[in-house]
């Protein structure tokens, strides 16, 4: 790697020429990781990124296979100003390397009857929609955006990127969140604006975008309702994975440096401070400090062997509650379905039931929920010409339910084929020309989630800001995490705004030089 030194942002310290800087090491190339290294790099540091897959991306990365290109993960981007501002730092415009579409509408939500509503930034439009479902529910809706609104504000915008290092922090914001009656459920909330239970299901939903149940997550993530309406919903042309290559060059143009196949096995500590990592191959490299995009009880329960931790011990790791896990069918067909949206949602006949047998009794139920994702609706480029790529994703129990998935992911393949047939698909199989599975082993096994969870922790109050393992780490000191296991959460706003916290709590380079 040349020794390259930017220009430093404007307001932050001159940079050092590359070859004297503070090392940092991310672990983990997932959105969180990749921003918290263009932001290190920002600040002056010398970054290697170690990924210990083939590919950049973590929960992100990209399956290509018969010419038909598979996002893994995320499909669903809003509030691209936090991705936008990375390129700032750079001193980039992120027009100039990715091609952001706003979708209209948002997706289509498709009840067990067949009935449909089609969510949008179009405010008439919505209003329209449910008039036709409850017409004595559109003051309900003005007041639940409003609240949405006013949670989005303090939730998001105030403290989305805001350190929660000490108690009192939690004691400043409290106020704010009982106001806002974030104690309760996000389906609470909406039950207490809508009358139509369709709609409260429209309205309640969003919390398993990332990884929460709707009846237990905090009413303060009915945020994403406004987050939604007021940033849009985008596509990026090329795939999500067009958003990974995208940072990683921007890491490249700071000098930064991406390892993929470099898996850390233990993060190295001299008293309680972080010293560096050491590789699964013996190869141990210093750090000035460290930051860790892998899953939070993973970082704390595999990496950090030889510290006696006081808050996340083992038995407390034990104890947390995990997000649900998911089954994720991808696949390509040989013609195209142009009826099908971006992005759909399809509701099983059950809703609170489905979610109790997800979360609370982890069991493998016989009815699903599904989304369907169909990125050639809007880019034609993720499969051959004439061809479309899917995928289709059922939020599943983790791990702890003892599920064989060896066993048990080609029955539950073939209930979501005959969902699919059923409803939007009719005959599909026949047109199926590759296809690949992913399942909550796949998540412990190469992302090294614990129990397969697919977000991390559970998204419960009490797991939450200051009660989820902190940005700065409280076991080492210059030990820092990112991610969706951390504040602000899951998402890619979320593990984006998780990196954007480094710059309140990570010292300037300069002041480790």
């Amino acid at each position: 790697m040349p020794d390259f030194t930017p220009a430093a942002p404007p307001g932050l310290p001159a940079l050092l020429p590359q070859a004297t800087r503070p090392h940092a090491v991310v672990i983990g190339s997932g959105f969180g990781g990749l921003a918290a290294a263009i932001r290190l790099g920002a600040r002056g540091y010398r970054v290697t990124v170690l990924e210990r897959l083939a590919e950049p991306g973590g929960r992100a990365r990209v399956h290509r296979q018969d010419g038909f290109t598979f996002d893994a993960g995320p499909t669903i981007v809003t509030a691209p100003f936090l991705l936008e501002e990375l390129w700032t730092l750079c001193g980039r415009r992120m027009a100039d390397d990715i091609d952001l579409r706003a979708l209209d509408p948002f997706y289509r939500i498709r009840f067990d009857d067949g009935a449909t509503f089609t969510y949008s930034g179009d405010q008439a439009a919505m209003r329209a929609q449910i008039a036709a479902f409850d017409p004595g529910d559109l003051a309900g809706y003005e007041r639940f955006m409003a609240l949405s609104a006013e949670t989005c504000r303090i939730g998001f915008e105030q403290l989305g990127h805001t350190p929660f290092g000490h108690w009192t922090d939690m004691a400043k914001v409290a106020p704010g969140l009982a106001r806002l009656q974030a104690w309760r459920s996000v389906y609470r909330t909406a039950a207490a604006h809508f009358r139509d239970e369709r709609l409260r299901t429209v309205f309640s939903f969003h919390p398993l975008l990332i990884g929460g149940n709707p009846f237990a997550a905090s009413g303060i993530y009915a945020l994403i309702s406004h987050l939604e309406q007021r940033w849009g919903v985008h596509w990026a042309m090329g795939g999500t994975g067009s958003l990974i290559q995208g940072l990683v060059r921007l890491i490249e143009g700071q000098g930064g440096r991406l390892r993929c196949g470099a898996e850390v096995a233990r993060i190295e500590t001299t008293g309680r401070r972080a010293t560096g990592v050491t590789l699964a191959d013996g190869e141990t490299i210093a750090a000035d400090v460290v930051v860790s995009n892998a899953d939070a009880a993973w970082t704390y329960g595999k990496l950090l062997p030889g510290v006696a931790r006081r808050r996340w011990t083992d038995a407390k790791l034990a104890r947390a509650r995990y997000s649900m896990s998911l089954f994720v069918w991808y696949f390509g067909t040989r013609r195209r379905y142009d009826s099908v949206g971006h992005h759909t949602i399809l509701l099983g006949p059950r809703y609170r039931g489905l979610l109790r047998d997800i979360f609370t009794r982890k069991h493998l139920a016989e009815d699903c929920s599904l989304y369907l994702h169909r990125p050639t609706a809007t880019d034609p480029s993720m499969a051959p010409p004439g061809c479309d790529t899917f995928y289709v994703l059922s939020p599943v129990p983790h791990l702890g339910s003892g599920m064989d998935w060896a066993g048990q992911a080609e029955p539950y393949r073939q209930m979501i084929a005959r969902r699919l047939h059923e409803t939007l698909l009719p005959g599909f199989e026949q047109e199926i020309v590759t296809s690949r599975l992913t399942t909550p082993q796949h998540f412990r096994d190469d992302l090294l989630a614990v129990h397969g969870a697919a977000f991390g922790l559970e998204p419960v109050l009490t797991q939450s800001a200051w009660f989820r393992p902190h940005n700065r780490s409280e076991e080492v000191e210059r030990l820092y995490l990112v991610g969706a296991g951390t504040h602000p959460g899951a998402g890619i706003p979320g593990v984006i705004s998780s990196a954007k916290v480094l710059d309140s709590v990570v010292p300037h380079a300069s002041v480790l030089a």
